[in-house]
């Protein structure tokens, strides 16, 4: 006690009249010693293209990470939502075009399926792709990016077809238009934009794959649906995923993609980027 007082009335006295604290300095010396564990990772990114039938040289990316965090000690990390409602939504989305090309429908502008790994450990297989694009990056439409679109957060428990919309108006604003428009023709789904906001605190538009693509300056739309108790757990299972909801979902980014692979022009950047 007798401390604490000799230490509030030090602070006092280090108040002005005015009551505007001084600037106290001092300089000391910290020495911190780290050990670093540096562990070689080799993995592989899966593609699969549709080609456009008039544009094909400009392409549409679908994204969905297919890594998890594997097992430790006795507990297998599923990941059933993370993100395996992701990829399983590519594919899907990928038997689609192919079914369409294969009926004489296929798309004027080429279609992209990367399923990416690391994303777990830092977004290294989005960023490899960028460092080491299989085609121009300037070819590069948009990105669609399908991270945990299984399951709902504690926030909606009572509102299960929604999705969080993040980043579709950072670079485009036609790419958010048409993302709109597509869900209100075809889905109806309730799209929240909360996290998109540049001020939240999750900072998810820099979470996942898509900020590889947004970063080099393509627009980029993050379908997500947030949070649960079983995030990063073994728990994360497949008996929990809420598959209706998925497909729709899977639908909206069909659509969307859709839209940007056969209208006239490709999506202006209208845009710049921000760190």
């Amino acid at each position: 006690l007798g401390g604490h007082k000799r230490s509030s009335n030090w602070l006092e006295k280090s108040i002005s009249k005015k009551k505007k604290p001084r600037s106290l300095v001092a300089e000391v010396a910290i020495s911190i010693n780290i050990d670093r564990k540096i562990e070689d990772l080799r993995s592989e990114n899966v593609a699969g293209i549709i080609r456009g039938s008039e544009f094909p040289e400009e392409v549409i990316v679908v994204t969905a990470h297919y890594d998890h965090l594997g097992v430790k000690g006795d507990d297998v990390y599923n990941g059933a939502d993370d993100d395996g409602s992701g990829t399983v939504s590519l594919l899907e989305m990928a038997e689609a075009y192919s079914l369409a090309k294969l009926q004489g429908n296929g798309p004027k502008r080429s279609v992209l399926f990367l399923a990416v790994s690391g994303e777990e450990k830092g977004l290294f297989g989005s960023e490899y792709f960028a460092g080491n694009p299989t085609i121009p990056l300037s070819n590069i439409v948009a990105n669609l990016n399908i991270d945990m679109v299984g399951r709902v957060d504690m926030e909606h428990e009572d509102d299960s077809l929604y999705t969080y919309i993040i980043g579709s108006d950072r670079l485009s604003t036609e790419l958010h238009l048409i993302n709109e428009k597509a869900n209100a023709t075809y889905t109806k789904l309730d799209l929240d934009y909360k996290y998109n906001d540049e001020n939240d605190p999750n900072q998810f538009y820099y979470r996942s794959d898509h900020y590889n693509f947004a970063k080099n300056g393509i627009p980029v739309i993050f379908y997500f649906t947030g949070v649960h108790e079983d995030y990063h757990k073994p728990t994360d299972t497949i008996d929990k995923i809420m598959f209706g909801k998925l497909s729709q979902i899977a639908k909206l980014v069909f659509h969307t993609s859709w839209e940007l692979a056969n209208r006239k022009n490709r999506v202006v950047v209208d845009k710049a980027f921000k760190e």
